[in-house]
This record gives C-alpha cells, structure tokens and sequence, in this order.
C-alpha cells in the first residue's frame, strides 16, 4: 500500500529550491527588489510591484502581526484532514509582504497579534509571540 499524495507542500523547481532548502533549515526567505526596493512573498523571478527582474533573495526576521484567519473544520486533502480544525492564516510578515499561512500553538487569534515564524515539516506556519520564545530553525511543531 503506497502513502497518499501530499497537498501542503509543492514540489520544489529549480527557482523555488533556495526557498525551501532555506526553510528545511529552519529559515524563511522573501524576495527583494534591486529596483523598487519593495519585498515580496509568494517568491517570484520577477518583482509583481515595478515588474523588474532585478530580485534578490532575503532572510526574513520571522516576525509577523496576524491579519486575518479563518478555523478549518473540514479538510479532507492529506495531511490537513489529520490537523482539523486549524487556523488558515494572513500575516503581514515585519519586512511588508503579507503571506498566507497556518497558525498554530493554540493562542486565541486576534487581529493584530505578534507573531514569530516555526517550521513544521520543512514549512513555515506561525505562532503567537507570547507563547514563549522564537524557535527559529525547529521543527516538529504541533
């Protein structure tokens, strides 16, 4: 019996492989334009805010304030459908750009809230600032 296809993580290519290396390590990297100087998360080759292809890669402080978020209850995709219910996240990452994520640690979300960057699984998900200290470059989280 083979093990089910997973839907959390793409596959890495030869652009996004820098990005998830770097977060199998423990860190998260945004893009920065040379031209605009404006950053951008989902990576991409090319910056979305001037267009131009000058874009270099960045490690990001791991801190973020929660924008929005909604509680999953159902999900039957591998492995989400084992998390349920889980937190589907907006942060606003402190270096500007808003990625979407998972928050986890069980801290009430509040609009605004602080948050710091942990890694489960090679992917990065946030948790509430106040749960302790950064753990920047851990994995296992639950």
């Amino acid at each position: 019996m083979g093990t089910s296809a997973r839907f959390d993580l793409p596959e890495a290519d030869a652009f996004t492989r820098t990005y998830w290396d770097a977060a199998a390590e423990g860190r998260l990297l945004i893009r920065r334009c040379g031209a605009c100087a404006r950053a951008h998360h989902y990576p991409r080759e090319f910056c979305p805010h001037c267009w131009s292809e000058d874009v270099t890669w960045e490690e990001a402080s791991g801190l973020a304030t929660l924008y929005t978020w909604s509680v999953v209850h159902r999900n039957d995709l591998p492995p989400f459908g084992e998390r349920t219910p889980y937190v589907a996240a907006m942060v606003d990452l402190a270096e500007g750009p808003r990625m979407s994520t998972e928050l986890v640690g069980g801290a009430e979300p509040r609009a605004g809230m602080a948050l710091t960057i942990v890694f489960r699984d090679g992917a990065p998900v946030f948790r509430a600032v106040a749960e302790g200290p950064p753990t920047h470059g851990r994995t296992g989280v639950q």
